[in-house]
């Protein structure tokens, strides 16, 4: 009962952080991810919930469930946000990062993997491909505002696109980690077949599924006849349906449900596209994405130290992290920009905040779930301090970045994430 107490005082504590904390670090140099992960790193230190604390290897299924969640929470919200139509040139930047950065970055991970690290080709390629996404849970900071509050300039907006689609276009390189761990020989055939069932069919079942459920359920909620119309509910808890029912939908059959998730959101936004009722719908699946971000991260920041996560570490895990974070992602992420008429500030911006997080939990969990993996603690322990980094470097630097760039450039953001009327 004691035990049950002390958590349920926890979780009230827990959930009063995520509705104040944002408020109080807005101005400061420090984000919400920042104290959740010292928070879960104190907590650690007592001597009841240092029992309690384990490596994520002794709960894979939880963690990789729990993970996977809170990332197509987030991805429904990070739909929702975008105002901007889909479009190849109106989201050039975008296809980009996907088309030229990931891959790149995917290619120089599994290279330093292998030569830095000492690992095999799927543990490699495992680990490059759970690193490679921006994380659409972390990087809520660099993302743009809520629906139609003139928050989606060119940097935001390419960070929240590139995070609500790159994190299921990693999906193939985790399935090709595992074919590789899982066969005793991977020739053209094997190559073949990954290619056309995990790249082309899975991808396209997940846009043309997430499609279709948010085409679908859109005329539902905004073109019924008035009286039926489904968005006078006013209910933001729409939003969790439709992410749970359009993730199965995909999963059910066979394709990718991150991409599922998040092309239904950006559907379901364009089938009334200035509807307030996607204020609400937004809302609610950031605050709840919020409240699942924070128990997540407490549990990172108590695996690290009381659950032995950074146990495997060596100097050629820090040095992988280091080059991961301050090298491989801006460099291919620069690269990948050549030729935009972005302003060079911008484009380095861009480049450098792909940040690591919830998603590379989700990947290593899963992979770790479906083959036998060599150095596993190595693998957690080399995700873990990149995470962790990424979380500081990103974190401290994200505000005062930003805020120096949207003064130079005229923008104002911080009246509309307060809710203020922005000038004309």
């Amino acid at each position: 009962m004691n035990v049950y107490v002390l958590a349920l005082g926890g979780f009230g504590a827990l959930v009063l952080l995520t509705a104040w904390l944002p408020m109080v670090l807005r101005q400061l140099p420090l984000s919400l991810p920042i104290v959740c992960v010292g928070i879960g790193a104190a907590l650690s230190s007592l001597p009841l919930v240092a029992e309690a604390v384990a490596h994520p290897r002794e709960h894979l299924h939880l963690v990789e469930r729990l993970s996977e969640f809170v990332v197509i929470v987030s991805l429904m919200g990070a739909g929702l946000k975008l105002d901007r139509l889909i479009g190849w040139q109106r989201w050039i930047v975008t296809w980009r990062l996907l088309g030229i950065a990931m891959p790149l970055t995917i290619l120089a991970l599994a290279f330093l993997a292998s030569t830095l690290l000492g690992l095999g080709a799927a543990a490699a390629v495992l680990l490059a491909g759970a690193l490679a996404p921006t994380d659409p849970v972390l990087a809520s900071d660099v993302q743009v505002g809520p629906p139609q509050q003139g928050q989606e300039d060119e940097m935001r907006f390419a960070l929240t696109s590139e995070a609500g689609l790159n994190d299921g276009l990693a999906f193939p390189f985790v399935h090709l980690a595992i074919a590789l761990a899982a066969a005793e020989g991977f020739g053209l055939w094997q190559l073949g077949e990954w290619f056309a069932i995990a790249v082309l069919w899975k991808i396209a079942v997940g846009v043309a599924l997430g499609a279709l459920i948010g085409r679908g359920l859109g005329w539902l909620t905004f073109h019924l006849p008035n009286n039926a119309k489904l968005s006078r509910t006013g209910d933001g808890f729409v939003a969790l349906g439709v992410t749970c029912l359009t993730y199965a939908a995909v999963e059910i059959a066979h394709g990718y449900g991150f991409i599922g998730v998040f092309v239904a959101a950006v559907a379901l936004r364009s089938a009334h596209h200035s509807h307030d009722y996607h204020h609400k719908m937004h809302d609610y699946a950031e605050e709840l994405e919020r409240l699942l971000m924070m128990v997540l991260l407490v549990g990172f920041g108590a695996a690290l130290i009381g659950g032995g996560l950074l146990k495997g570490l060596t100097w050629e895990a820090a040095l992988f992290a280091g080059l991961a974070l301050f090298i491989v992602r801006p460099v291919c992420g620069w690269l990948s920009l050549l030729g935009t008429n972005q302003p060079t500030s911008e484009r380095a911006v861009i480049s450098f905040f792909g940040i690591r997080g919830l998603g590379t939990i989700y990947y290593l969990a899963y992979g770790l779930n479906h083959a036998v993996f060599e150095q596993a603690d190595l693998l957690w322990s080399t995700a873990g301090l990149t995470i962790l980094i990424s979380i500081l470097l990103h974190g401290v630097t994200v505000t005062p970045v930003l805020r120096f760039l949207d003064r130079r450039s005229g923008r104002d953001t911080e009246s509309a994430q307060l809710g203020l009327p922005l000038p004309s």
